[in-house]
């Protein structure tokens, strides 16, 4: 898999694409039109150019989905499958993935703004990288007996959940989508997986990969379409075992709601975020420690759930550290999403570009200090900003602007420090700076956070669990062998002896 493909090479694979993306719904092994035969446009953020029209799901197309999951689940076409048989299938699934690495590189970075160079380095490596971590879990799982005494034995294993809907989000389309199906598909489990509106092409040709490579009809399906229509429609099913959902707070509310109308469904969120880094007082090289504030606030334009947003950092650093953040991030180019010289793309939509923007004039109306960016440009590029004398009263301080904007607020002591980081109703991702071994422990178990680094910024890897505390996350975890098991039930069989 190649991550230096030039612009020109891009812009040539791009054309090369135009015209023969998928954009029909994908249901029990076969592309088909939406139900009412509606569809809806997507266009490239960058240009207002028309990609193709996207079916349009609803209701209808959810339940036939549903129908041959279903179908598919009980005849154990998947389900019943030894471990070693799907560990095969997700094992060629990721070199279809990696043979069509540049491709789907390309295709998230037109359908979303996203810089190409960051899909090619990241992106797609996670994505791939997440099927084969979990089919390799797959048959290194044990299940147990109990301690029953001598006139019995206990079984408790694992029996996949069932038929689940996965709800994507449109910031990272394909790593969100390797995270809910890697795990679920390795445990069995038969899938209707809903993406984003603003970004459903790579779903679509990821569903198609999985066909070729042996996933059988019906266990892997896509309906793309409108939240209030076919999202709606997802969470009410009374035949959906369960929900996984990456996306807004508010949303995410939601789908709780429509469980608790249904059937009680099981329901895991990885929602929003206001993420504090927190540089102590006895921070190691500031230069360094610059390096992570500005990939943490600005990497994907702020369009991140765990990017650290708010710089919380001891008075006495504020100047020196600021002066090397803003230095790094104006060698940060912005422009054309196809161009891998270019570290920052445009938002993913004109209404989101909307909504950020708005903060920029809420920080004028606030009377905060702009040290670096506060503009827009062409109408879908917001310049990476930095704000200061951030207070907590401060909109900016407590709303998630998922955007390129970075706050900055002081503090004098550590217990100042933790009550800042912790003064939010959010609670996904955090990280602390310092030299000082104790004040690394201490700090890092007093944030209420699921995932705090330490000298750093990150999400961990394929192996560790990704998921927030508060607002910012219900019912389990992305990555890691919990994400395994949240797709699993725990069924207790016992034998009298």
């Amino acid at each position: 898999m190649t991550d230096s493909l030039t612009a020109s090479e891009c812009k040539a694979l791009a054309e090369k694409l135009a015209g023969k993306v998928r954009n029909q719904a994908f249901i029990n092994g076969e592309f088909t039109p939406a139900a009412s035969g509606r569809t809806y446009t997507t266009t490239n953020p960058a240009t207002g150019a028309v990609i193709t029209d996207v079916a349009g799901g609803d209701a209808a197309d959810i339940d036939r989905a549903v129908l041959h999951a279903r179908k598919s689940f009980e005849d154990g076409v998947w389900s019943k499958r030894s471990p070693s048989e799907r560990k095969t299938v997700l094992l060629k699934f990721a070199a279809l993935l990696e043979a069509d690495a540049a491709s789907l590189a390309v295709l998230e970075s037109l359908d979303s703004g996203k810089p190409v160079g960051e899909c090619l380095a990241l992106d797609v490596p996670d994505t791939i990288n997440t099927i084969r971590w979990h089919a390799e879990l797959i048959d290194k799982i044990y299940d147990s007996t109990a301690p029953s005494g001598s006139d019995a034995m206990t079984l408790v294993v694992r029996e996949p959940i069932g038929v689940v809907g996965c709800v994507l989000p449109w910031n990272f389309p394909l790593m969100m989508i390797g995270w809910k199906i890697g795990p679920a598909l390795a445990a069995g489990c038969s899938l209707i997986v809903k993406p984003a509106e603003d970004t459903s092409l790579t779903a679509l040709r990821v569903a198609e990969l999985a066909y070729q490579a042996g996933i059988p009809a019906g266990v892997f399906n896509v309906v793309p379409g409108l939240g209030a229509e076919a999202g709606a429609a997802l969470g009410l099913h009374n035949d959906v075992d369960m929900v996984t959902f990456t996306g807004s707070t508010q949303t995410g509310k939601r789908f709780l709601r429509y469980a608790a109308d249904s059937n009680l469904k099981r329901v895991v969120l990885e929602c929003g975020g206001k993420n504090p880094a927190v540089v102590l007082k006895d921070a190691p090289d500031l230069s360094v420690v610059a390096s992570h504030i500005v990939n943490g606030a600005f990497w994907n334009m702020g369009e991140n759930c765990s990017a650290t947003s708010r710089l919380i950092v001891h008075a006495s650093l504020k100047d020196e550290l600021l002066k090397h953040v803003i230095e790094q991030i104006s060698s940060w180019k912005m422009g054309d999403p196809l161009d891998p010289s270019n570290q920052l793309g445009e938002l993913v939509n004109k209404t989101h570009f909307e909504k950020v923007a708005s903060y920029l004039d809420i920080a004028k109306q606030e009377g905060l200090k702009v040290l670096t960016g506060g503009k827009t440009q062409e109408g879908v590029y917001v310049e990476p900003t930095i704000i200061d004398k951030v207070t907590p009263e401060s909109k900016l301080f407590r709303e998630e602007i998922f955007g390129p904007v970075l706050t900055v607020t002081t503090f004098e002591t550590v217990e100042e420090a933790i009550r800042l980081a912790n003064d939010t109703s959010y609670g996904l991702a955090a990280s602390v700076y310092t030299e000082n071994l104790s004040n690394a422990v201490k700090v890092s178990r007093a944030i209420r956070a699921g995932c705090v680094t330490v000298n750093c910024f990150g999400e961990g890897d394929a192996g560790t669990p990704f998921g927030g505390y508060k607002q910012s996350g219900f019912g389990g975890r992305d990555k890691s062998i919990f994400a395994h098991d949240q797709y699993t039930e725990i069924k207790t069989i016992w034998f009298s002896v």
